[in-house]
Formats: structure tokens, sequence, C-alpha cells
């Protein structure tokens, strides 16, 4: 009786989501077989209503660096609510916005000793965006074609993929782009001192997981030094350990002015935010009395964030989450890597730490590519979303594409991951590379979802 009042109650509240919410998520979610309710999400593994078992290798997109509900953080969060203080008071000084703002400045280093907080990596640019003209009285913007910032006006600005962009107007004046990794390139356009920030992902996760040469980060922050342009990098995915360093920056050898943070920096559980920068870069704006408020938040510094924040960091140091994610994340590679390799549509298996592209690339035997090639024309999402698709219906993984190379498979499961649930996945994925080139199941079922999404359209 109570689990078909359950049953009933959730078939009910699918239908309001439905009606009020977003009605196109459904069914995008329907199409792709991947609308399930959750009961309980613990670690890595969530666990649906019906009885199935997820791994999840996606951690909601560099989020749960964690795991899912991690228990000392959820107590943290606990033991703030139930302390009645000040969570959303606003006329005060909130101790612990000072505390984490000191560990996450101590954590990052070099020229980054203070903090703004906000509530998502979007807000961040937005931030960084602001700051970034009120020190150079510039209002010029650079950023690299293939990155992904957020989906405010501001970040979505800084992007050259025009599936965002499209049908929101005129976005923010004053702002180019440039081949990521093209240092000739970035130095004319540098030259010319118009620009009051280069702000860049040290790896562009969204872009297909596309790590620089050392050198060229490096380069970068010498050209902007040499023209007065400040070096800001996008960290929303790649921090908190989930390259193996705190910072995926760390790995490169650079110091930039700024920082964006957010994503794992509440172990998932509250919405949160926060922007490292230089002192000169936090004094032309708050540079007066007067100023001292000009630019904030409703939900920066709220209590439970900061609560939750200072949690995340204890576990993930105390658990040596940044150690396992650089150890397991090479075992990830070589296990794929193992599997994958003989197969003609794998092109490459590349990471840091515990977030890996697996990218595939058209095949060259007529009886693959005539599929392929069909699916492609229909959309270019269409290969990767059924791939995506496969894992989860049959070998239960929860995946996902890069948002803008729909050719690479993004790998990150959070950094609590086992060895058993990494050969588990990379198995589960072999099996489905494998069906894709034995012949019809896995382009039947391509053709069935085109269909699918044909009648919906």
């Amino acid at each position: 009786m109570r689990d078909s009042m359950l049953a009933r109650n959730a078939s009910d509240q699918g239908r309001l989501y439905e009606k009020f919410v977003n009605p196109q998520w459904v069914k995008l979610l329907d199409v792709l077989q991947m609308n399930v309710r959750y009961d309980r999400c613990t670690g890595v593994e969530l666990r649906t209503r019906d009885g199935r078992r997820i791994l999840d290798f996606n951690s909601g997109y560099c989020v749960h660096n964690a795991g899912h509900n991690h228990p000392r953080i959820k107590a943290a969060i606990k033991a703030e609510l139930d302390s009645d203080g000040p969570a959303m008071l606003q006329s005060n000084v909130c101790d612990l916005a000072g505390a984490l703002a000191a560990r996450l400045c101590g954590r990052a280093g070099g020229r980054l000793t203070k903090a703004f907080f906000g509530s998502s990596g979007s807000e961040g640019v937005e931030t960084a965006i602001k700051f970034a003209r009120a020190n150079t009285g510039r209002t010029g913007l650079l950023s690299a074609r293939g990155s992904f910032h957020g989906l405010t006006c501001g970040a979505l600005s800084l992007m050259s993929d025009g599936f965002w962009k499209d049908g929101f107007g005129p976005l923010l004046p004053d702002t180019e782009l440039v081949n990521f990794g093209d240092l000739g390139e970035l130095s004319a356009r540098l030259a010319t001192r118009c620009f009051a920030a280069l702000i860049l992902e040290p790896i562009q996760v969204e872009g297909g997981m596309r790590i620089p040469a050392r050198e060229y980060l490096q380069e970068a922050q010498a050209l902007c030094r040499r023209y007065g342009t400040l070096f800001v990098l996008d960290e929303v995915q790649t921090g908190f350990y989930r390259t193996g360093s705190f910072l995926a920056t760390h790995h490169f050898g650079i110091e930039p002015d700024m920082v964006v943070l957010a994503k794992a920096l509440s172990g998932g559980l509250i919405p949160a935010g926060a922007v490292l920068m230089s002192d000169a870069v936090f004094d032309s704006v708050y540079s007066s009395f007067r100023r001292a408020i000009v630019h904030t938040s409703t939900y920066s510094e709220n209590t439970l964030a900061m609560c939750a924040g200072l949690a995340s960091l204890d576990v993930l140091e105390d658990e040596n989450l940044g150690e396992r994610a650089a150890r397991m994340g090479e075992v990830l590679r070589r296990s794929l890597a193992d599997r994958l390799s003989s197969f003609e549509m794998i092109r490459d298996i590349r990471g840091l730490g515990m977030l890996t592209g697996v990218e595939f690339q058209a095949p060259k035997k007529l009886r693959l590519r005539v599929p392929f090639e069909a699916f492609a024309r229909i959309h270019p999402a269409m290969f990767g979303q059924v791939l995506v698709m496969r894992l989860f219906r049959d070998k239960g993984m929860l995946t996902q594409i890069c948002g803008n190379d729909f050719m690479v498979l993004k790998v990150a499961p959070p950094l609590i991951v086992t060895e058993g649930q990494i050969e588990e996945f990379a198995a589960a994925l072999a099996e489905v590379v494998h069906m894709m080139h034995s012949g019809g199941g896995f382009w039947s079922e391509a053709l069935g979802m085109a269909r699918r999404v044909v009648n919906l359209i």
C-alpha cells in the first residue's frame, strides 16, 4: 500500500513539474529513457524508485567531488541549522565566511588573498567581469572559442557556441574570442591594450576535455602582465581537487589575478560559489567606506553555504581525495585504454586527475560510416546521446557528452570512486562500444531515437 502511494505521489509530482516547470526537459529525458525517480543517493551509487542501481560517472557536472550526501557535510549543515544562528541576517559579519575565505585563499596561494562569495559559477563570472573592468578602466573582454562559462548574459558573451546564445539578443559589447592554445593570436589581441581581462578555463571541459600545454598558460599569463590585462581562470568544474591538485591552475605553475569557483564548494548540497582575487583587484572595487556594499548578492556569505564549504574542505583534505583523484584517474584511463584502444571509432582517451574524456571519431568502414553520417545529419549530438542512453539504460552508468563537443564522452565520477566501480564502468563502456562496431543494434537504436525526436518537434 505504502509503495503504491509513493508511486502515485511521484507520478502526480512529475505531472506538476511538466505542467509548471519545464515540459521540454521532461520530453528530453523521456526520449533518452533517463526519466527515472531517485530514492537514495550515497557516494557514487544512485538508487531508483524501481530498484535499479546507477553508478554516477558525471558527478552532477563535477559538483559531487566528495560523493553524494556525504555524512560529515550533512551533519555540519544540520548542526548549523539547529543552532538557530543568523543564517540570512545580512547586517552582520559572518565569521564562517571569514574562516572559509582564509582556507580557500590559503589553498589557492599566489596572488589570491581575498574572496567574494556568491551562489553559482555564472555569478562568479559576472563578478570577475565587473571587477576586471573596475580595476583596469577598460571594457574589453577576451576569452577562448569552445569555452563554457555559464548562461547569464555576461557569461554567454564569453562563449562561441551559438546553441547557448541564439535568441537572447545582443550580449555584452567589446568581447572577442581567440583560439584556445594559439599564442600568436592571443599576443596580437592583447597587444591592443583594450582588454580588461583574459578569461580562460585551465582545461576546456565542455570543449572536449582539452588540456593545454603548460607553456600556453604560462605565456598567456606573461602576456597579460605585459599588456595590463587581468588573467582570470574559471575553475568551476576543475577546482576542489578534481584534477588532483586543489586547483588545476597548480599543475601549470601560474598565479592568476582571479579564480572563479563553485560546484563542489559545498558538497553538492547548497548553492555556493566564490571568486578569489588579489588585493589590488579587490581594492579597486571596495575602494572606500562608501563603496563597502557596491557589489553584493542576497545569498552571499549565508551561513549554511559557508558551513557546507568548510565541511567539504575538511572531507576533501582529511580523506586525501586530491591524491586519490590523481591516482585513481590514472587507473581509470589505463582501464579504458586497455579495453577501448583497438576500436576504430576511439580517437583518444585523455584527462587529468578524475576528469577524463573519451573522444570518438567517424568510422572508416562503410557499413558503420553510412549510419554514422546519417545520424550526424539529423543532429550532431545524436551519436553521443545514444551512447549516453545505452550506458544508462542497459548498463546502469550515468554519464554525459561534452556540451561543446558532442564526440567526447565526459567521465567524471566522485573522487571517492573505487577501483571496482572503475572496472565496472570501463567494462560497461567497452560492451557498448563493441556493440556500435558490430553492426545493427546500436544504430537501429539511434534511428528509433531520431524518430521519437521528429515526432516531438
